[in-house]
């Protein structure tokens, strides 16, 4: 059942496309994880006893570096031995060309920053004194080194610089001018790039000059925000630069994942090198799709059915045909494009950007707090299905204007009842016209009146989710929030964030003033314990989204013979507290290796209702006491007795719920014992078809200091649940400890209850239980 497990986890996290939208042989995440493992493994089967892999002539270390540096992406340590000799070997080395020294910084960047420091600055001053000096066309590139330049040796150059300065080498400000003003120079009227003037364009070469522009602009940007003395000046009017935009329409226009787009033979053969570039490009532009194409979907399936099925390596053309090449590029798209999505920044038209590095700076602050490649994406909700919102655990909105938003507000509250986090902030005093506008998207999402915008209460665990908020913070009192099942669904924010994460870059950040630096950490602690809130930390790979498409809801369940209907029972304890739980626990039944046919509708039922006997097992939870009336006793204690199964959980394990259950339970069923179902009793293993789930992860709040983060600790253990007997079978099963939040995809710090993936495999086995009686 290990592959049905991968099917599930998605399915309780993220969704896939419509089937006319994938491929039929659409791929699901354990066949990427595969394919990166095994071409882990090929890597690690050709590394020679000194730490290297077999040399190209006259480029010492490059090819090592390479082989190195698709091992640290793809997930080894740099502890483990194979990289820790390669580390060695590449230490005691001193490349001359471009590409070598390039690679070298890039490895250690990745591997031993604070090691390697000294070293990777060595390098940096090593390319500096070999950028060209001008004057003419190739002024500011590279070349292997020699005369001229070329845009392949000069983007290893930029790349590697880029990630020297993100772990604190020194990089010239004039370095980057001039590399700025090569990759402009050398820019097609088209938006493409070329190798050469004597070769058309080529996706390489332009997916080349796009990453470059946006490294050196970022080095060169004074962002759109600016401190000045004391004072910080938010909202800097800017433009944004068109040469990107160009580069990105040419290549919408000539995309394609199964070759390098270009009317030049030569550099068709480049492939992997190609998609390389092309993964650069989708994460530092935050791009999901390039014109109508997800490249990351697209490559990696690809990618993952040209791995030769008995060596797990891949080849292409011309230098590529040496497979530590061919694997080393492949390996690096899949494992760096796979990067999980933290946060996605929706695109809703004038004003939604006023602080264009704001995310990718907060992304760049939970990766350091977590120790966690992350990345962000923009999207525009007019094009995107709720699967394509679901990619992102967090939609981010910020503005100073009105966000024309409501028409999407179906789609943002299925985002939101599939687990998806809202968080707005109000930017460049535009506490007036944007938060009038939120407050008409949410009551736009939520028609319930009982879902609206309220302060957060002091108490609510944002404030120390992962850094305490110091008592005098700006932000205190500015927070809103709309409360959701067992979770905060949305948060608002009446003061600017933005502003200040737009000024939290890293080189910048020790030169400002103490208040002004003051001001960025509470915005960053903010910002992170938001983040920290919404994802618990785990935010999923994108490799996830590649789901069984073929399992579609029913467009007309109820009209099907030999569907399964579960009914959720009506009840004044919170009925209805955690309403995404049973829609997420009957979507992943629908999927995988499982697909039940099975109605994703769940309508809430009276037990006092004639309906509830056509349905095949009822589902209750709540939070609080509550009472039957004899009526409805009757009708639980007749559904039981003529074979009706009932399936309960205390949210966030609820003292009051649990009490009241089982008071009312032995009032509907005079006599019957409740008693714990025993740890070895079939229902916790796989015998109906299920999972075996007779040890799983449980979480349990921890006491922290008031002034000290929230914590929640996992521990192995056996399951919890209870049950009443009727004639030899479980017809109750009931779990005291909280599944119904963590079906929600909310791991609650504060409850205690079972991981996600293991209230998911217990509420599946309950279901697959009870079809066999």
């Amino acid at each position: 059942m290990a592959t049905a497990l991968a099917w599930l986890v998605v399915a309780v996290g993220l969704f896939a496309r419509p089937a006319g939208a994938q491929p039929a042989d659409a791929l699901n995440p354990q066949d990427v994880r595969a394919a990166i493992s095994s071409g882990v493994a090929y890597l690690k089967s050709q590394q020679r006893g000194n730490g290297s892999w077999p040399e190209m002539p006259g480029f010492q270390g490059g090819i090592p570096a390479l082989c190195t540096l698709a091992l640290l992406n793809s997930g080894v340590e740099p502890d483990d031995p194979a990289v820790a000799k390669a580390l060695d070997y590449l230490r005691g080395i001193k490349p001359d060309r471009t590409y070598c020294v390039s690679l070298k910084i890039m490895v250690l960047a990745a591997a031993t920053p604070g090691r390697d420091l000294a070293a990777i600055q060595a390098c940096v001053d090593q390319l500096e004194s070999t950028q060209h000096p001008g004057p003419g066309i190739d002024a500011g590139g590279w070349s292997y080194p020699g005369p001229g330049a070329d845009p392949s040796n000069a983007q290893f150059a930029t790349l590697a610089l880029h990630e020297a300065q993100r772990v604190g080498a020194q990089v010239s400000i004039e370095t980057w001018r001039a590399a700025n003003g090569y990759w402009r120079r050398n820019q097609n009227a088209d938006g493409s790039w070329s190798y050469s003037g004597s070769q058309g364009p080529s996706g390489s070469m332009t997916c080349a000059g796009i990453a470059a522009l946006v490294m050196t602009g970022e080095a060169l940007n004074q962002g759109d925000a600016r401190v000045e003395g004391d004072q910080v000046r938010c909202c800097v009017t800017h433009e944004d630069d068109e040469r990107i935009a160009n580069a990105l329409s040419w290549m919408g226009r000539n995309f394609s994942v199964t070759r390098n787009p270009s009317s030049d033979a030569a550099s068709r053969g480049w492939l992997y090198y190609y998609l390389y570039a092309l993964e650069r490009v989708g994460r530092l532009t935050a791009q999901r799709f390039i014109g109508d194409h997800d490249w990351y979907r697209e490559g990696t399936e690809f990618i993952v059915n040209r791995q030769d099925p008995l060596s797990h390596y891949w080849t292409g053309g011309r230098s590529e045909q040496n497979p530590h090449v061919g694997t080393s590029l492949a390996l690096l798209f899949l494992s760096k494009g796979r990067r999980p999505v933290l946060m996605a920044k929706l695109d809703y038209g004038d004003g939604w950007n006023q602080h264009r590095s704001d995310a990718a700076h907060l992304t760049a602050v939970a990766e350091r707090a977590w120790r966690l490649d992350l990345t962000w994406q923009q999207l525009d909700p007019e094009g995107a299905t709720v699967e394509d919102l679901l990619q992102a655990p967090v939609i981010y909105v910020s503005g100073s204007n009105v966000a024309r938003l409501t028409q999407h507000a179906k789609k943002l509250r299925d985002y939101v009842d599939r687990g998806g986090f809202i968080f707005a902030e109000a930017c460049c005093g535009g506490q007036g016209p944007f938060r009038r506008s939120l407050e008409q998207l949410v009551e736009a999402m939520f028609p319930e009146p009982e879902y609206r915008l309220r302060q957060l209460r002091p108490a609510h665990p944002v404030w120390r989710m992962e850094r305490a908020v110091r008592p005098d913070s700006p932000y205190l009192g500015k927070l809103w929030a709309v409360e959701y099942g067992c979770r905060t669904c949305v948060v608002y924010c009446d003061e600017d964030l933005s502003c200040y994460w737009e000024l939290n870059r890293p080189m910048a950040a020790v030169s400002y003033p103490a208040a002004v630096r003051a001001r960025v950490k509470d915005a960053e602690d903010l910002g992170l314990n938001v983040l920290a809130y919404a994802t618990g930390r785990k935010p999923q790979g994108k490799e996830q989204v590649f789901v069984d498409a073929s399992a579609e809801s029913l467009a007309d369940p109820e009209a099907e013979r030999g569907v399964i209907r579960i009914a959720k029972l009506e009840h004044g304890g919170g009925c209805n507290d955690a309403p995404g739980a049973l829609a997420n626990l009957t979507r992943a039944a629908g999927q995988g290796d499982l697909k039940l046919r099975i109605s994703t509708e769940s309508p809430l039922i009276s037990l006092a209702d004639e309906s509830l006997f056509t349905y095949h097992i009822a589902f209750i939870h709540g939070r609080h006491d509550f009472r039957l009336t004899a009526k409805e006793r009757d009708h639980l204690r007749d559904y039981l007795q003529r074979g009706g199964s009932l399936l309960g959980d205390s949210i966030c394990a609820s003292p009051a719920f649990t009490k009241g259950f089982r008071r009312e339970l032995k009032a509907a069923l005079p006599g019957a014992a409740i008693e714990r179902i025993p740890p070895d009793d079939p229902i916790f293993t796989d015998a109906y078809g299920g999972y075996d789930v007779r040890t799983v992860q449980a979480r349990n709040p921890q006491p922290v200091a008031a002034d000290q983060p929230l914590a929640a600790r996992f521990r192995e253990t056996r399951p919890v649940l209870e049950g009443v007997k009727i004639d030899g079978r479980w017809a109750v099963i009931f779990s005291p400890y909280d599944l119904s939040c963590a079906l929600e995809k909310h791991e609650a710090v504060e409850c205690r209850g079972y991981s996600r993936a293991d209230a998911a495999r217990l509420g599946l086995n309950v279901l697959l239980y009870s079809l066999n009686y």
